[in-house]
């Protein structure tokens, strides 16, 4: 067969649409790798380029995310009346298969590496089942490395993304992770990870270990660390707050070529947190953490969700405070979205907050539900102040280039990631289309 793996583009008005860091689907590549050498693979992002709706694949294969679904099915039901057949996956389609099955042939519930041979199988037959769901969440020793070889040659600020394990042991009402892999915490053979790094394509520049929490499991991630120091990798990865508490472990990673950590810090406010049900985050040793992490040479791209309960316009200045007392690294700063099938959404929607149901709007920049402390209008303003304000010359100059941050190998990743983020909000902001009750 002819297999297409497509990654759906962002709406032209989006704020992720202009950014220059894209980053490549993991779970598409995954299948590849498990995909028999018999079948012909084309892979294509619609952020990267169009796509060819006359390729004439036999199998279309489409994973979203909520503001892409709709795109999604526009491509879904292009490739159908060609002829082609259709499997939709990925956690919107997880959370809600009945709209994805009205675009597709085939909808993938859940995690696909395990029932992937039979999908196969079954479409190759012309007997493609409605529904497919795994009867167990994937065994990580039967994970193979990904194949990178269906990425186009450029275009990804990240290429080499490797998953070590699968899920978060925390509970947060507003993340889609446990949504999606329930509340397991799943770790690959450390064997298999340090194979798949030392057979990466193009070594030069960074590895994104791109597990939501790599270092939930200390015993797993402290075997990893020592495989890694005989590769002289360069990479970042994601990891909680109270890594900041492990000097021995922020050590190990410093000296396994760690450069930088992805936080979610949530929010400036104990009561957010309270709420978010991420209790394990104390906002009191925030700053005290990125100083420590600092220490070790590792830069520190904080994430702080804008229009909790308890934010009021005034969270904004806040935040950008924090941000230059503590020569913040980097930041994603998304207002909050009540994503399908997460706490927050059935919270809001019981609530009747929930604006509008329209996914595409669902982009983590546009807000979609009435906020407590503030008007929308206020807080879809206060997600511009607070996005320019950051990623601004002046911000950027102070915070990267003050003289205890100079020393930071870094700065190698979060500078260019910093400058292009300065014109790129500039542009998103100009595209913008808000919600009727922020306009």
């Amino acid at each position: 067969m002819h297999i297409l793996f497509v990654v759906p583009g962002w709406p032209r008005d989006s704020f992720w649409d202009v950014l220059c860091f894209k980053f490549p689907p993991l779970a598409l590549a995954t299948l590849a790798g498990l995909t028999p050498r018999r079948h012909r693979l084309s892979y294509v992002d619609e952020s990267l380029a169009p796509v060819d709706f006359d390729l004439g694949p036999d199998l279309v294969v489409i994973s979203a995310m909520t503001p892409l679904a709709p795109r999604g099915y526009e491509i879904a039901d292009a490739f159908r009346a060609r002829g082609a057949k259709v499997v939709i996956g990925g956690i919107h389609a997880s959370n809600l298969p009945e709209e994805a099955g009205r675009h597709a042939d085939a909808v993938v519930v859940g995690e696909a590496d395990e029932i992937w041979p039979e999908i196969l199988a079954d479409a190759e037959r012309g007997r493609l089942k409605p529904l497919y769901r795994q009867a167990a969440y994937t065994r990580m020793d039967r994970v193979p490395a990904a194949d990178r070889g269906i990425y186009p040659r450029k275009g990804y600020f990240f290429e080499n993304m490797i998953q070590t394990t699968r899920g978060c042991p925390y509970r947060c009402e507003f993340c889609t992770v446990t949504a999606f892999f329930g509340g397991t915490y799943r770790c690959r053979p450390v064997e298999r990870i340090l194979e798949e790094v030392a057979a990466l394509r193009r070594a030069p520049g960074y590895v994104f270990f791109c597990d939501d929490n790599l270092i939930a499991r200390r015993d797993h991630v402290l075997r990893l660390l020592d495989g890694l120091r005989g590769h002289r990798l360069r990479w970042v990865c994601q990891a909680p707050v109270t890594l900041a508490k492990d000097d021995d472990l922020l050590r190990r990673m410093a000296e396994a070529g760690c450069h930088g950590v992805f936080i979610g810090f949530e929010s400036l406010r104990p009561e957010n947190i309270e709420v978010m049900g991420k209790r394990h985050n104390k906002v009191e040793f925030y700053e005290e953490a990125v100083h420590r992490i600092h220490d070790h040479g590792i830069g520190v791209h904080g994430s702080f969700v804008f229009g909790y309960d308890h934010d009021t316009p005034a969270v904004f200045d806040q935040f950008l405070d924090f941000a230059h007392r503590t020569a913040l690294d980097g930041a994603f700063l998304p207002v909050l979205t009540p994503f399908p099938g997460t706490r927050i959404h059935r919270r809001l929607k019981a609530e009747g907050r929930i604006l509008t149901e329209d996914w595409r709007r669902y982009d983590m920049a546009t807000v979609v539900y009435r906020p407590r402390g503030m008007s929308v209008a206020e807080l879809q303003e206060g997600f511009w102040k607070v996005n320019a304000g950051f990623y601004s010359l002046g911000s950027t100059l102070r915070r990267l280039f003050r003289p205890s941050g100079l020393r930071r190998r870094s700065h190698i990743i979060f500078m260019p990631m910093n400058f292009g983020h300065i014109p790129a909000v500039r542009k998103a902001r100009r595209a913008f289309t808000p919600t009727p009750e922020a306009a």
